[in-house]
């Protein structure tokens, strides 16, 4: 299973950190390309991982759902 997703993921983690740090509107930007990098790193996952989430993400909002 290639791990080219992983780059992407861990540097809109590293940005995301680094902007919650920061205080100006380059925290904005950063938070952007944080957003930006995640739904990167989603698309370029395996269909493995896509899959876990899309069950994680059916399980949860059906307990939301029901309370």
């Amino acid at each position: 299973m290639p791990l080219f997703f992983l780059i992407p993921l861990f540097t809109g983690l590293a940005t995301g950190y680094f902007s919650k740090k920061c205080t100006d509107e380059i925290a904005y930007l950063t938070g952007l390309f944080t957003v930006i990098s995640l739904i990167l790193s989603l698309v370029l996952a395996p269909w493995q991982i896509q899959f876990v989430l899309l069950i994680f993400v059916i399980i949860s909002s059906n307990r939301l759902l029901q309370e």
